[in-house]
Protein backbone atom coordinates (compact mmCIF):
# COMPACT_ATOMS: atom_id res chain seq x y z
CA UNK A 1 0.00 0.00 0.00
CA UNK A 2 1.35 3.58 -1.02
CA UNK A 3 2.74 5.05 1.65
CA UNK A 4 1.55 9.02 0.15
CA UNK A 5 -1.66 10.37 -1.65
CA UNK A 6 -0.92 12.50 -4.73
CA UNK A 7 -3.33 14.78 -6.01
CA UNK A 8 -3.26 16.86 -9.46
CA UNK A 9 -4.37 20.28 -10.08
CA UNK A 10 -4.76 21.43 -14.03
CA UNK A 11 -4.29 24.59 -15.05
CA UNK A 12 -5.75 25.23 -18.28
CA UNK A 13 -4.45 28.50 -20.00
CA UNK A 14 -0.81 27.12 -19.49
CA UNK A 15 -1.67 23.24 -19.65
CA UNK A 16 0.09 23.01 -16.33
CA UNK A 17 -0.21 20.62 -13.81
CA UNK A 18 0.54 20.89 -9.89
CA UNK A 19 0.82 18.11 -8.02
CA UNK A 20 0.02 17.86 -3.90
CA UNK A 21 1.97 15.05 -2.41
CA UNK A 22 1.74 13.90 0.84
CA UNK A 23 2.73 11.83 3.61
CA UNK A 24 -0.24 9.78 4.76
CA UNK A 25 1.76 8.99 8.16
CA UNK A 26 2.51 12.47 9.38
CA UNK A 27 -0.10 14.11 6.62
CA UNK A 28 2.70 16.52 6.04
CA UNK A 29 2.41 17.77 1.98
CA UNK A 30 4.54 18.71 -0.74
CA UNK A 31 2.85 21.27 -3.05
CA UNK A 32 5.54 20.71 -6.67
CA UNK A 33 5.09 23.32 -9.28
CA UNK A 34 1.91 25.61 -8.23
CA UNK A 35 0.88 28.19 -10.34
CA UNK A 36 -0.70 31.31 -10.02
CA UNK A 37 -2.96 32.84 -13.18
CA UNK A 38 -1.61 35.46 -15.54
CA UNK A 39 -3.53 37.69 -17.86
CA UNK A 40 -0.56 38.78 -20.34
CA UNK A 41 -3.08 41.64 -22.22
CA UNK A 42 -3.78 43.47 -18.44
CA UNK A 43 -0.74 42.21 -16.80
CA UNK A 44 -3.26 41.43 -14.02
CA UNK A 45 -2.27 38.29 -11.46
CA UNK A 46 -5.03 36.18 -9.81
CA UNK A 47 -4.96 33.35 -7.12
CA UNK A 48 -7.60 31.07 -8.55
CA UNK A 49 -5.86 27.68 -8.55
CA UNK A 50 -3.64 28.44 -5.81
CA UNK A 51 -6.68 29.17 -3.75
CA UNK A 52 -8.02 25.49 -4.53
CA UNK A 53 -4.34 24.48 -3.76
CA UNK A 54 -4.84 25.83 -0.27
CA UNK A 55 -8.06 24.41 0.14
CA UNK A 56 -7.75 21.23 -0.95
CA UNK A 57 -4.51 21.82 2.13
CA UNK A 58 -7.34 23.11 4.44
CA UNK A 59 -10.10 20.58 4.06
CA UNK A 60 -7.90 17.25 4.75
CA UNK A 61 -6.03 18.96 7.93
CA UNK A 62 -2.48 18.76 5.43
CA UNK A 63 0.23 20.83 6.53
CA UNK A 64 2.51 22.19 4.01
CA UNK A 65 6.12 21.24 4.31
CA UNK A 66 7.77 22.11 0.76
CA UNK A 67 7.13 23.83 -2.21
CA UNK A 68 9.45 22.83 -4.71
CA UNK A 69 9.97 23.09 -8.38
CA UNK A 70 11.20 21.40 -11.20
CA UNK A 71 12.97 24.50 -12.83
CA UNK A 72 12.26 28.02 -13.10
CA UNK A 73 8.99 27.90 -16.06
CA UNK A 74 8.69 29.78 -18.87
CA UNK A 75 5.03 29.23 -19.64
CA UNK A 76 3.34 30.48 -16.45
CA UNK A 77 4.02 31.95 -13.04
CA UNK A 78 4.92 30.49 -9.94
CA UNK A 79 2.71 30.36 -7.25
CA UNK A 80 5.63 29.72 -4.27
CA UNK A 81 4.97 32.95 -3.17
CA UNK A 82 2.12 33.90 -2.67
CA UNK A 83 1.23 30.16 -0.87
CA UNK A 84 4.05 30.96 1.30
CA UNK A 85 2.65 33.19 2.70
CA UNK A 86 -0.93 32.44 3.39
CA UNK A 87 0.66 28.37 4.41
CA UNK A 88 3.92 28.51 5.27
CA UNK A 89 6.25 25.67 3.67
CA UNK A 90 9.65 26.06 2.32
CA UNK A 91 10.58 26.78 -1.20
CA UNK A 92 13.56 24.85 -2.82
CA UNK A 93 14.62 24.67 -6.27
CA UNK A 94 17.70 22.75 -8.00
CA UNK A 95 21.36 24.67 -7.47
CA UNK A 96 21.86 25.30 -11.03
CA UNK A 97 19.12 27.98 -10.91
CA UNK A 98 22.06 30.58 -10.03
CA UNK A 99 22.77 29.81 -13.69
CA UNK A 100 19.38 30.88 -15.01
CA UNK A 101 19.71 33.88 -13.06
CA UNK A 102 22.87 34.66 -14.28
CA UNK A 103 21.50 34.27 -17.89
CA UNK A 104 18.40 36.41 -17.61
CA UNK A 105 20.16 39.10 -15.42
CA UNK A 106 22.03 39.79 -18.60
CA UNK A 107 19.38 39.11 -21.11
CA UNK A 108 16.94 41.63 -19.22
CA UNK A 109 19.68 44.14 -17.81
CA UNK A 110 18.42 43.81 -14.05
CA UNK A 111 19.97 46.01 -12.22
CA UNK A 112 22.44 45.01 -8.58
CA UNK A 113 19.51 45.02 -6.28
CA UNK A 114 19.05 41.27 -7.88
CA UNK A 115 21.45 38.80 -6.51
CA UNK A 116 22.19 35.79 -8.15
CA UNK A 117 23.23 33.42 -5.46
CA UNK A 118 19.33 31.75 -4.97
CA UNK A 119 19.10 33.53 -1.94
CA UNK A 120 15.14 33.89 -2.85
CA UNK A 121 14.72 30.63 -2.47
CA UNK A 122 14.78 28.68 1.10
CA UNK A 123 17.05 25.51 -0.37
CA UNK A 124 18.91 25.12 -3.31
CA UNK A 125 19.61 20.71 -4.31
CA UNK A 126 22.24 19.15 -4.90
CA UNK A 127 22.32 16.88 -7.40
CA UNK A 128 21.44 12.84 -5.86
CA UNK A 129 19.92 15.30 -2.47
CA UNK A 130 17.46 13.21 -0.30
CA UNK A 131 15.36 15.51 1.64
CA UNK A 132 12.03 14.58 3.76
CA UNK A 133 8.86 14.82 3.41
CA UNK A 134 7.12 14.06 6.84
CA UNK A 135 8.52 10.72 7.18
CA UNK A 136 9.22 9.90 3.23
CA UNK A 137 12.41 10.24 1.50
CA UNK A 138 12.53 12.31 -1.66
CA UNK A 139 15.67 12.09 -3.64
CA UNK A 140 16.26 15.10 -5.73
CA UNK A 141 17.82 14.08 -9.53
CA UNK A 142 19.43 16.81 -11.65
CA UNK A 143 18.14 16.10 -14.74
CA UNK A 144 18.93 19.22 -17.28
CA UNK A 145 18.30 20.34 -20.96
CA UNK A 146 14.74 22.18 -21.25
CA UNK A 147 16.59 24.41 -18.44
CA UNK A 148 20.32 23.99 -17.30
CA UNK A 149 18.22 24.03 -13.48
CA UNK A 150 15.61 21.14 -14.12
CA UNK A 151 15.21 18.63 -11.23
CA UNK A 152 13.43 15.72 -10.99
CA UNK A 153 11.72 14.48 -7.70
CA UNK A 154 11.37 10.63 -6.82
CA UNK A 155 9.10 10.52 -3.89
CA UNK A 156 8.77 6.46 -3.46
CA UNK A 157 7.41 4.95 -6.49
CA UNK A 158 6.54 8.31 -8.13
CA UNK A 159 8.75 10.72 -10.07
CA UNK A 160 7.42 13.96 -10.76
CA UNK A 161 9.56 15.37 -13.68
CA UNK A 162 8.04 18.50 -14.65
CA UNK A 163 9.50 19.25 -18.41
CA UNK A 164 11.94 16.92 -18.86
CA UNK A 165 9.75 14.21 -20.58
CA UNK A 166 6.03 14.34 -21.83
CA UNK A 167 3.12 12.11 -22.22
CA UNK A 168 4.31 9.51 -24.44
CA UNK A 169 1.83 10.38 -27.10
CA UNK A 170 3.40 13.62 -27.36
CA UNK A 171 7.05 12.77 -26.30
CA UNK A 172 9.07 15.70 -25.41
CA UNK A 173 8.40 19.89 -24.52
CA UNK A 174 11.48 21.93 -26.47
CA UNK A 175 14.50 23.28 -25.09
CA UNK A 176 13.02 26.71 -24.58
CA UNK A 177 16.47 28.78 -23.35
CA UNK A 178 19.56 29.72 -24.73
CA UNK A 179 22.43 28.30 -24.76
CA UNK A 180 20.72 24.54 -23.42
CA UNK A 181 21.45 21.13 -25.34
CA UNK A 182 18.78 18.51 -26.42
CA UNK A 183 21.74 15.76 -26.06
CA UNK A 184 21.65 17.10 -22.41
CA UNK A 185 17.96 16.33 -22.32
CA UNK A 186 18.44 13.10 -23.91
CA UNK A 187 21.00 11.98 -21.09
CA UNK A 188 18.61 13.44 -18.23
CA UNK A 189 15.88 11.26 -19.80
CA UNK A 190 17.94 8.25 -19.81
CA UNK A 191 18.77 8.82 -16.41
CA UNK A 192 14.78 8.85 -15.49
CA UNK A 193 14.51 5.52 -18.03
CA UNK A 194 16.69 3.99 -15.84
CA UNK A 195 14.76 4.60 -12.79
CA UNK A 196 12.58 0.73 -12.29
CA UNK A 197 9.87 -0.22 -14.87
CA UNK A 198 6.96 0.34 -12.41
CA UNK A 199 7.79 3.53 -11.79
CA UNK A 200 5.01 6.23 -11.85
CA UNK A 201 6.00 8.94 -14.21
CA UNK A 202 3.62 12.39 -13.65
CA UNK A 203 4.46 14.91 -16.21
CA UNK A 204 4.07 18.80 -16.08
CA UNK A 205 2.34 19.77 -18.79
CA UNK A 206 -0.51 18.14 -21.27
CA UNK A 207 -2.95 19.87 -23.64
CA UNK A 208 -6.35 19.47 -22.67
CA UNK A 209 -7.67 18.29 -26.17
CA UNK A 210 -6.03 15.15 -24.98
CA UNK A 211 -7.13 14.61 -21.24
CA UNK A 212 -10.14 11.74 -20.61
CA UNK A 213 -10.93 11.25 -17.20
CA UNK A 214 -8.28 8.67 -17.05
CA UNK A 215 -5.18 9.68 -14.90
CA UNK A 216 -3.40 10.72 -18.46
CA UNK A 217 -1.16 12.97 -16.64
CA UNK A 218 0.27 9.97 -14.68
CA UNK A 219 2.53 7.49 -17.15
CA UNK A 220 5.03 4.80 -16.48
CA UNK A 221 8.57 3.95 -16.96
CA UNK A 222 7.73 0.99 -18.89
CA UNK A 223 4.71 3.15 -20.65
CA UNK A 224 7.79 5.67 -21.99
CA UNK A 225 10.05 3.31 -22.85
CA UNK A 226 7.76 0.77 -25.12
CA UNK A 227 5.27 3.86 -26.38
CA UNK A 228 6.73 7.23 -26.12
CA UNK A 229 7.31 8.53 -29.67
CA UNK A 230 10.37 10.58 -29.57
CA UNK A 231 12.50 8.43 -26.70
CA UNK A 232 11.04 4.96 -26.86
CA UNK A 233 12.43 2.13 -28.17
CA UNK A 234 16.37 2.52 -27.21
CA UNK A 235 16.68 5.11 -29.18
CA UNK A 236 20.32 6.40 -29.81
CA UNK A 237 21.57 10.32 -29.36
CA UNK A 238 21.46 11.12 -32.84
CA UNK A 239 17.78 9.91 -33.38
CA UNK A 240 16.59 11.30 -30.48
CA UNK A 241 18.32 14.68 -31.62
CA UNK A 242 16.99 14.62 -35.02
CA UNK A 243 13.09 13.43 -33.92
CA UNK A 244 13.22 16.42 -31.23
CA UNK A 245 14.37 18.98 -34.32
CA UNK A 246 11.66 17.69 -35.92
CA UNK A 247 8.98 17.95 -33.65
CA UNK A 248 9.70 21.37 -32.14
CA UNK A 249 11.30 23.03 -35.28
CA UNK A 250 8.43 25.01 -36.30
CA UNK A 251 7.80 26.00 -32.39
CA UNK A 252 8.02 29.97 -31.24
CA UNK A 253 9.20 31.39 -28.06
CA UNK A 254 6.54 30.54 -25.40
CA UNK A 255 4.10 33.76 -25.25
CA UNK A 256 4.66 34.41 -21.22
CA UNK A 257 8.33 33.68 -21.29
CA UNK A 258 9.37 37.24 -20.50
CA UNK A 259 7.08 38.09 -18.08
CA UNK A 260 7.44 34.70 -16.36
CA UNK A 261 10.96 34.10 -15.88
CA UNK A 262 11.23 37.72 -14.59
CA UNK A 263 9.06 36.65 -11.06
CA UNK A 264 10.28 32.91 -11.07
CA UNK A 265 14.12 33.26 -11.15
CA UNK A 266 12.58 35.31 -7.84
CA UNK A 267 10.96 32.35 -6.44
CA UNK A 268 7.09 33.88 -7.75
CA UNK A 269 8.20 37.28 -6.21
CA UNK A 270 7.55 40.29 -7.96
CA UNK A 271 10.57 42.61 -8.95
CA UNK A 272 10.85 45.53 -6.59
CA UNK A 273 8.15 48.29 -7.32
CA UNK A 274 8.97 51.60 -9.15
CA UNK A 275 6.88 54.81 -7.88
CA UNK A 276 3.50 54.77 -6.27
CA UNK A 277 3.22 50.82 -5.32
CA UNK A 278 4.23 50.35 -9.92
CA UNK A 279 5.46 47.24 -10.69
CA UNK A 280 7.13 46.75 -14.56
CA UNK A 281 8.51 43.94 -16.06
CA UNK A 282 11.28 44.39 -18.04
CA UNK A 283 11.68 43.51 -22.25
CA UNK A 284 14.82 43.02 -23.77
CA UNK A 285 15.27 45.17 -27.09
CA UNK A 286 17.54 42.09 -28.50
CA UNK A 287 15.73 39.01 -27.89
CA UNK A 288 18.88 35.95 -28.02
Amino acid sequence: MSKIRIDPFYHQSSQSVSYVVTDLASRQSAIIDPVLDFDIASGKITTELADSIIDHLDQNDFELEWILETHAHCDHISAACYIKQKRGGATGIGEHITKVQHMFKRILNLDDSFHCNGEQFDHLFADEELIKLGHIDVHVMHTPGHTPACVSYLIEDAVFVGDVISSPEIGTVNVDFPNNSTATLYHSIQKILSLPNCTRVYIGHHPQSILTQDKVIETSILAQKRTNRIVGGKVSLDEFVQLHQQQHCNESMPPLLLPAIQLNIRAGNLPPPEGEDNYFLKIPLNQW
